[in-house]
Formats: C-alpha cells, structure tokens, sequence
C-alpha cells in the first residue's frame, strides 16, 4: 500500500513538473492563440498607454491617433514571444506606415535583457517598459493577461481584437482586415 502511494505521489510530482500552471501568482496565464474580435458597435475606447521606451524615449498610444495600433505584450524570458518576434517584424515590415505597432515589455527587472531581445530579432516598432504590468490594467473590456498577448486597437481608438497567446504574421494581418483596419 506504502509503494503504491508512493508511486502515486510520484507521479504527480513529476507530472507537474511538465506543465507550466494555467495561472501564475501576477494574474497572467498562459495563452492558447484564442482570438477575440469585438463587433464594430460593441467596442470601448483603448487605455491611452503612455512611458518610457526601452531606449529612454517618451511614447503614447495618442501619437498614433487616427491609425490601428496593434500593442503586443511580451517579456524577454518568455519562449512564446521569442517564437512570435520574427512573425510580428515580418508583419510591420508588410503593414508600414498603415498600422502603428507598439510593443509593452513586461515583467523584465531592468531593460538591458530586453533590448537586447530587441536586437536579436531586430524588432524596430518602440516598446514601453512596465515591469509591473500597471499599463495593461486599463483594459478591461479585453485584458491581455497572457503572455505574450496581442491587442489591436482600431484606428477609431477602440479596443476592436486580442489574441492570448503568440501570434503569427497571417493571423494578425486576418484579424486586422477583419476589424476594418487594413484592407
């Protein structure tokens, strides 16, 4: 009986050793790829997200009024947003002048391991450093509480998608032309 309980206790240690928790002590989860697109009538006005870039410069989401902004989430420890960097790069180099991207580095202690995220995957768009997350509480009709997340704001400055999860170049440019912002 002792064998078996303990073989039984084995296993479940071992198993959760596997698998990285839904949820973790901050309130992020893991993403899935789940997409969420508002209908045009239901959205609610984006959080104006505003701080320093990783390289010192003062930026806002109000600097891209009038144009979609697609605001990806993303920590430099993280894998599913070092899988996602290359597609997202390939999307704004597609994308150009038509949508503003803006990356929100989070959970990083310091930016010095987040730049250099930045360079290996020659990501150019700026990205707001906030380590604490406070900049992603704004989002109440669709939070982006995984990581990575992707959340595109129309150029009417509404919440309008969000992917939990990484994102590939085909998806995002979908969704995008889905919510009105490209053709």
């Amino acid at each position: 009986m002792r064998v078996a309980a303990a073989a039984c206790a084995a296993a479940l240690v071992l198993t959760a050793c596997g698998a990285p928790a839904a949820t973790d002590q901050v309130g992020f989860q893991g993403g899935d790829g789940t997409v969420t697109i508002i209908p045009d009538g239901d959205r609610r006005p984006a959080p104006v997200l505003a701080g320093e870039t990783l390289d010192g410069a003062q930026i806002s989401t109000a600097d891209f009024a009038g144009r979609p902004v697609v605001v990806n989430v993303w920590g430099s420890w993280c894998a599913p947003c070092r899988a996602e960097a290359p597609e997202l790069v390939a999307a704004h180099a597609e994308l150009g002048e038509d949508v503003a991207f803006l990356g929100v580095n989070t959970r990083d202690l310091d930016t010095a391991p987040a730049l250099a995220f930045e360079r290996a995957f020659g990501i150019t768009y700026p990205s707001i450093f906030d380590p604490d997350g406070q900049l992603l509480l704004g989002f109440a009709q669709l939070p982006p509480k995984a990581i990575p997340s992707t959340v595109v704001i129309d150029a009417d400055g509404d919440v309008a998608a969000r992917v939990l999860g990484a994102v590939d170049a085909s998806t995002l440019r979908g969704i995008l032309a889905d919510v009105g912002a490209v053709r």
